[in-house]
């Protein structure tokens, strides 16, 4: 039987994802380690910063996409995990519109908020368990929760592509 290799970390503080091991931890740990990086592709910069769009005709930003992941948490963990009949997070359902008053402490606090609450919602649930999506066009197909982390993992992968481009657009710094 294989054991789960114990925690690494990265010079930039980020939990290296487990390479062995039990499935779930495996895929938490990979979930995990995508929203660590995209908390790290904030660190450091300012209002203005996270305001800057990615190029023309784009408008999409650092901050919209930290909002954009936290109804993405919402949407999957809350409405879908747990059937729960919750509104956006903020004033529309992508997440990806800024608002003046609202700026980066204030979005990660709600995404922390959001993944603290998919992380309860998930807890004691079997990878197995079944749900039905909701909206869009796989409306009523039933997933597992497997599908959902796994489909969260790429959100975030996809998402984080990104943010490495707007981070370095910002100031020049690229990584992973």
């Amino acid at each position: 039987m294989t054991t789960e290799q114990s925690p690494r970390t990265l010079p930039d503080g980020r939990r290296v994802p487990l390479t062995t091991g039990p499935e779930r931890p495996m895929l938490e740990s990979w979930l995990d380690f995508h929203r660590a990086t995209l908390e790290l592709k904030c660190r450091g910069l300012d209002d203005a910063q996270v305001r800057r769009a990615a190029a023309e005709p784009s408008s999409l930003t650092l901050l919209g996409l930290v909002q954009h992941l936290a109804e993405v948490e919402r949407n999957w963990f809350q409405r879908i995990v747990a059937g729960l009949d919750v509104p956006p997070v903020f004033e529309e359902e992508s997440g990806y519109a800024l608002a003046a008053g609202r700026g980066l402490p204030e979005a990660l606090a709600a995404w922390r908020r959001e993944v603290a609450r998919g992380r309860r919602l998930c807890a004691g649930r079997s990878l197995e368990d079944t749900v039905r999506l909701v909206g869009g066009p796989l409306a009523g197909a039933e997933v597992s929760l497997r599908w959902v982390f796994v489909h969260l993992i790429e959100e975030y992968a996809r998402h984080n592509g990104h943010a490495d481009l707007l981070r370095e657009r910002i100031d020049g710094t690229t990584g992973y």
